[in-house]
């Protein structure tokens, strides 16, 4: 099996985390307990996944999926940014 598969299901079940801390912070407006510098961390993870990504693209003639991983790493930088961004604002509330 292909290294690129297990990559994926990593980032689908990192990604299944954080709609639900999002749809806490937004449905409790409680934020305390979260760590705002584990999420930054978990940013730049993401963010050097990209870096690797550009930088070793995909063989030519990889498959659909392989080609595209980089979408799975955007789509959860983007919901930790999020839960972030609620973090910083729900904090004085």
């Amino acid at each position: 099996m292909s290294g690129w598969i297990f990559e994926t299901l990593m980032l689908v079940a990192f990604g299944l985390s954080w709609p639900v801390s999002i749809a806490k912070s937004l449905r409790t407006r409680f934020v305390r307990g979260k760590s705002p510098m584990f999420m930054i961390v978990v940013l730049l993870g993401y963010v050097f996944g990209i870096i690797h990504k550009i930088l070793n693209p995909p063989a030519a003639g990889a498959g659909f999926m392989e080609s595209n991983v980089i979408w799975f790493y955007w789509i959860d930088l983007l919901l930790v940014a999020a839960d972030l961004v609620l973090y910083y604002l729900m904090l004085g509330k």
